[in-house]
């Protein structure tokens, strides 16, 4: 579902990656998912640390500081013994007198790095909080610096041109977006044809226990967004009694995994992008793209017509543009540069800013797509028969939610042809006995919508929900929101939670919408294509 930065470019829309995010039965490991797990064989503690680069040379992010290790985990955990596979791990040490132990990270995807998280959360908490824990990132496998990384049709992604529209004109259309999925998972089975059987959630969850495992500790502390919401409440269903504290930011709907998911984010998905042109609206003085969000659309739209007619540079069409402008779904970071970049278009034909905001998707943004399908068309049955995601897509679209549907379509669309079945779903449920876990989670988050939050809050008995009530995006904890922020440093560094009560147990407010961007009236930057 989602990553850290949501589904990027790929299949005509950077869809929410749940979104954003997150074992079959065909093999004996898959069927294990759907019971208790064993825990994998002991491990000695004692890693091999050493310092990182300050780079990730593979990832391009920054470990300076980090130490680095590597794990060896079975491939298939019924033959502990067989093949092995390397997950990478970064560690940013305690400076604390007294340790609270580790905390594993993971920032969503399914398919996102994680290598760099040590560094944002130490940086980020209070310096009390962050000086009692060591902070584990790692890249699951699969992912980034992991043995072997994985990489499907780089060209579904990026062929090194703008991609045909992913809203279908015709059968014929559809048909050929079809045969584009097809052919990606087909490429996937070529070349990865062992690890797929392999690559569902539960098997990331068994790679946590032995991480834990390896660093000679009885239990961890887990902090995971969007789709790492999904991983850490498998992780706490099968190992319980491993699970000291843990944070679920932007909750996955447990029921919904994955189709079914992906079909809600279309409709929270239009929801957003509305009111993100409704606040353009209301600046229509700024960026002069119409005074409703009707006629905001309607600016959206000619100018997706034109780069449909005359991609910018070649390279940027309309699926180009929509992946732009899902991010605005996602969060309101970039509202005032997006709408400034549109207006420059739209008023004065000047294709610059839009250039600068779209970039072609580098190799990790290929394999995060990739490890997304490899877990999520494995975690879960998804439809074979296509005439089931015509009729879905068809009458999504039909019934207003025109901005996401298709290319979230396309961006799921392997796996209706994937070369491994899925299915059912690793159980999600809490026991009285659990120890007490944080859900945070925004009323208006459209990659992870409100009621996956509210259910896995059923789910877990011992759990408290913090809501950012009217918040808008995807990712609260760790933003710059002082109530949410010190609910969760007050929770990591002394187990303080919110009361228990029906509904919400607390509830912070979300911070007003953004300013528009200053002194960027539309139309007083250069022309130029």
């Amino acid at each position: 579902m989602l990553n850290d930065a949501g589904k990027r470019a790929a299949a005509g829309t950077a869809a929410a990656a749940v979104t954003l995010g997150a074992a079959a039965l065909g093999t004996p490991a898959a069927a294990a998912a759907a019971r208790p797990a064993p825990h994998p064989e002991p491990r000695p503690a004692g890693l091999a640390w050493k310092s990182c680069p300050a780079k990730d040379p593979v990832e391009g992010t920054r470990l300076k500081g980090l130490q680095c290790a590597s794990v060896r985990v079975p491939l298939d955990y019924a033959r502990p013994k067989g093949e092995q596979i390397t997950l990478e791990l970064t560690r940013a040490r305690h400076t604390a007198s007294k340790s609270q132990g580790v905390v594993l990270l993971n920032r969503g995807g399914p398919g996102a790095h994680g290598r760099d998280l040590p560094a944002f959360f130490s940086d980020s908490l209070p310096g009390k909080v962050a000086a009692s824990y060591d902070w584990i990132g790692f890249d699951p496998r699969g992912v980034g610096a992991s043995k072997p990384e994985m990489i499907c049709d780089p060209g579904y992604q990026n062929p090194g041109r703008a991609r045909p529209d992913t809203i279908p004109a015709n059968a014929a259309e559809e048909r050929a977006w079809k045969a584009k999925a097809k052919a990606y998972a087909d490429d996937c089975a070529r070349k990865y044809g062992k690890m797929l059987p392999h690559m569902g959630t539960a098997d990331a969850a068994r790679d946590m226990d032995a991480i834990r495992a390896a660093l000679g500790r009885q239990k961890i502390n887990y902090f995971g967004y969007s789709y790492g919401t999904y991983l850490g409440a498998v992780y706490a269903t099968m190992f319980p009694g491993r699970v000291r504290r843990m944070v679920l930011d932007s909750v996955v709907k447990p029921s919904g995994v994955w189709y079914q998911d992906n079909l809600d984010q279309n409709v929270a998905f239009e929801k957003r992008i509305r009111a993100y042109f409704a606040w353009i609206a209301r600046h229509h003085k700024v960026y002069k793209l119409g005074n409703t969000e009707r006629k905001v659309a309607d600016s959206y739209a000619k100018v997706r017509a034109a780069v449909k007619a005359k991609p910018i540079g070649g390279k940027i069409g309309p699926a180009e543009l929509d992946d732009v402008f899902l991010a605005d779904g996602y969060a309101d970071f970039a509202w005032a540069a997006h709408a400034s970049a549109l207006s420059a278009f739209a008023v004065r034909h000047d294709s610059a800013p839009l250039r600068k905001a779209w970039q072609p998707p580098p190799r990790l943004d290929q394999n995060n797509y990739t490890v997304y399908n490899a877990v999520q068309c494995r975690d879960a049955s998804w439809p074979r028969d296509w005439s089931r995601w015509h009729a879905d897509s068809e009458r999504l679209y039909r019934e207003g939610n025109r901005f996401e549907t298709w290319g979230n379509t396309w961006y799921n669309a392997p796996c209706a042809f994937w070369p491994v079945p899925g299915g059912p779903p690793p159980r999600v449920q809490g026991t009285p006995s659990l120890s007490p876990i944080l859900l945070v989670q925004a009323t208006e988050d459209a990659a992870t919508p409100y009621p996956g939050a509210l259910e896995t809050h059923r789910r877990f008995p011992t759990s408290r929900l913090l809501v950012q009530v009217g918040g808008r995006n995807h990712g609260v904890s760790l933003s710059g929101d002082k109530c949410v922020d010190g609910a969760v440093a007050a929770y990591l560094g002394g187990g303080r939670l919110p009361a228990n009560r029906p509904g919400p147990d607390r509830e912070c407010k979300a911070a007003p919408e953004p300013a528009p961007a200053a002194g960027k009236k539309a139309g007083h930057t250069a022309a130029h294509r």
